[in-house]
């Protein structure tokens, strides 16, 4: 029996559509994008050209705002880093940052780097028991020595989706800078004029039927002096992010882009919001204790189901279920060592409750027929486990 998919958050699959597209520029024209002097060269840039405007197109910027990275975490990187970074080069006065509670690791560790390597404070935006932002609380935190606040825009955990348009105008009210990893955005909601809500903007390819290895930073043209590079090379991307783009994978991102931009996709959306609702159901119904964690499910991405099991260990049940269900654990692991979720702990979960929660997130792909399996298993789990002797 094949694996049943329960893990689309952690990412997608490449859709058949757009690996045909990217197909091409692995062989047959695969020359060097940067190539200026020869067809052949011209041919790969205008691919990535053309993918720049389609990832253009989906959040409402210019293809020239658009920067190719390797992915979200460096597209994070470079927009904190690089941002900071600058700010130290010119002696800007402001010295606070705000980052929010549930933000990915790969933010907030980046916040811990500007602390202790560039003398920043770093303050942590609070959120409510559903994983929201409450205006009034950021607005208390704000102040003219506050150089950017980074809110993601769905968390990746408990699918909270945070309203961006008031957040980030009260960020911009005091001149500090918008920044928003938008990576799990894409699938969750429609991201047209997204862009002029933000400075800059995170996204991931393989978060959005797109390959691994791709990503983009949006960064206002208004803004781009003020970041400082990570890598440096032939000053490829107006100097930004210097080395050869991956023509392929730019090409796929793009054509993801273009895909979450279709009319059925506001369908597809709802027609996933139905399923999840349905699983969420079906495992509340079960005749083991459960607790549903993140904001109602009208409010949240429309995959994400973050449920606790009292009395089980998360890992213990994934163990179980392996190989037949894929899907993730609400802690993490760090050298290591496991710890509790700090984004369940940040909505109010103590560690026991969140050692017992996992998030299941389904795609646009999983069928009726998976669901009824998976719950049939996640009940023979939970069976098993608790049959189970403890140990002396």
């Amino acid at each position: 029996m094949k694996t049943l998919y329960f893990d689309y958050q952690a990412s997608t699959p490449v859709s058949d559509e757009i690996m045909l597209k990217m197909q091409p520029y692995f062989a047959e024209f695969f020359a060097n994008p940067h190539a200026s002097d020869h067809v052949l060269g011209w041919k790969s840039a205008a691919a990535i050209e053309s993918a720049a405007q389609q990832i253009a197109c989906l959040i409402g910027v210019d293809n020239d705002e658009v920067v190719f990275t390797s992915g979200a975490t460096e597209s994070n990187n470079l927009a904190l880093l690089g941002l900071a970074k600058r700010a130290v080069l010119k002696g800007s006065q402001r010295k606070r940052i705000l980052l929010s509670s549930i933000e990915h690791k790969c933010v907030l560790s980046v916040g811990r780097i500007l602390e202790r390597q560039y003398g920043f404070t770093v303050e942590s935006i609070p959120v409510d028991n559903n994983g929201h932002i409450n205006l009034g609380d950021l607005e208390q935190q704000l102040g003219d020595d506050v150089l950017v606040a980074s809110i993601m825009a769905v968390n990746n955990e408990i699918g909270s989706m945070q309203n961006i348009t008031s957040l980030s105008e009260a960020v911009r009210a005091y001149g500090a800078v918008f920044h928003c990893d938008a990576s799990q955005a894409p699938i969750a909601m429609n991201m047209k004029n997204f862009g002029h809500n933000v400075d800059l903007l995170s996204l991931s390819g393989h978060k959005m039927y797109g390959p691994k290895g791709i990503g983009v930073l949006y960064i206002r043209r208004e803004l781009q002096d003020s970041i400082e590079p990570l890598i440096y090379g032939g000053g490829q991307q107006q100097g930004l992010r210097s080395g050869t783009l991956p023509t392929p994978l730019c090409v796929g991102m793009g054509a993801a882009a273009e895909y979450m931009c279709t009319n059925q996709l506001d369908r597809l959306r709802n027609e996933l919001r139905i399923r999840r609702d349905k699983f969420a159901t079906m495992l509340t119904t079960l005749s083991w204790d459960t607790n549903l964690y993140g904001p109602p499910m009208d409010h949240r991405h429309p995959g994400n189901i973050s449920i606790g099991f009292p009395g089980f260990n998360a890992q213990d049940i994934l163990a179980v279920l392996q190989p037949n269900i894929a899907a993730s654990t609400g802690s993490a692991c760090t050298s290591g060592i496991p710890e509790p979720s700090h984004v369940l702990k940040a909505i109010g979960l103590t560690s026991e409750d969140a050692d017992s929660v996992i998030r299941f997130s389904i795609g646009f792909e999983t069928t009726d027929l998976e669901l009824t399996e998976a719950t049939r298993m996640i009940d023979g789990a939970l069976t098993k486990l608790s049959n189970i002797s403890p140990t002396i």
